[in-house]
C-alpha cells in the first residue's frame, strides 16, 4: 500500500491558483524531496496533507485513507515555523507530547536531545532558532508514524550541524515508514533522497528516482534544480 497518494490536487487562494493538478505517490521506505523555490506551493501541499488546509479538488490518501482526524495519527509533521510555547522547558514539551501522542517515545526523545547537544531543562525562549528547530525535529522523529513530513528542517541549522541533523533523520524513522521533506538547501540533503519532485509555479515539472534523474541528466539533483528553475 502507498504511504501517500495525491491525485490531481488543486488549491486556490482568492483568485490565485497555487496548486495545479498535483499528482504523485510515495511508497514505503522512501525519503522524498519536494523541491522548488519559495512560494511555489510546497508548504501548501504539506498543509493539505496534514489537514491544515482544505483542497479545492483532487484526492489525498494516507495509507489508503482520505485526510481526516484519523490520518493525523499516521503523520508526524515538522512545520517550517515553530509552534512550541517559548515559555516551556524542553522537558515540559516532551511530557506534553507523551500525553498527546500515543506513539510518542519519551526515552527516544531524551536520547536524541543528548545526541544533538540539547539540554532538556533549558527554556525554549533562551534558545536560538536553530536549537528550537532541533527540538522540533526530536519531537517529530520520536513518534512512530507512517509518514514523516518535514518542512525546511535545515533552515535555521548552521552548516556544521547539518550532517548531525541528517544522521538523526536517517536513523530514526520506522521501518515501512516514509518521509516527505522540503528544502531549499538541496546540496546538503540530496544524499539522503530516494525520490525527488520538482515543483514550480504550483505545477510538478519533473519527478522520479534521484539516481535515475542523475544518470539521465548527467548532473546532481542540485544542478538539475538550478537548470530547471534558473
Amino acid at each position: 500500500m502507498n504511504v501517500l497518494q495525491i491525485n490531481n490536487l488543486n488549491k486556490s487562494f482568492q483568485n490565485k491558483q497555487v496548486l495545479k493538478d498535483i499528482s504523485f505517490t510515495i511508497k514505503p521506505n522512501r525519503i522524498v524531496g519536494l523541491l522548488g523555490k519559495n512560494g511555489c506551493g510546497k508548504t501548501t501541499i504539506l498543509k493539505i496533507v496534514n489537514d491544515l488546509l482544505t483542497k479545492d479538488s483532487g484526492s489525498v490518501l494516507v495509507m489508503g485513507n482520505p485526510i481526516s482526524v484519523e490520518t493525523k495519527k499516521l503523520i508526524s509533521y515538522l512545520p517550517e515555523r515553530s509552534y512550541l510555547d517559548s515559555d516551556s522547558k524542553v522537558i515540559e514539551v516532551i511530557k506534553f507530547f507523551e500525553t498527546f501522542y500515543s506513539d510518542f517515545n519519551k526515552d527516544k526523545a531524551r536520547k536524541l536531545l543528548k545526541e544533538l547537544g540539547l539540554d532538556e531543562n533549558a527554556r525554549l525562549a533562551k534558545m536560538s532558532k536553530g536549537m528550537k528547530e532541533k527540538v522540533g525535529l526530536v519531537l517529530v522523529m520520536s513518534r512512530s508514524a507512517k509518514l514523516y513530513v518535514l518542512d525546511e528542517p535545515l533552515g535555521g541549522v548552521d552548516p556544521a550541524t547539518r550532517d548531525v541533523v541528517l544522521k538523526t533523520i536517517l536513523s530514526n524513522f520506522d521501518d515501512g515508514a516514509s518521509m516527505l521533506i522540503t528544502t531549499h538547501i538541496i546540496s546538503d540533503v540530496e544524499s539522503i533522497l530516494d525520490d525527488v519532485i520538482f515543483i514550480n509555479d504550483g505545477k510538478i515539472i519533473l519527478q522520479g528516482e534521484a539516481e535515475t534523474l542523475r544518470e539521465e541528466h548527467g548532473a546532481s539533483i542540485d544542478e538539475i534544480f538550478r537548470r530547471l528553475l534558473k
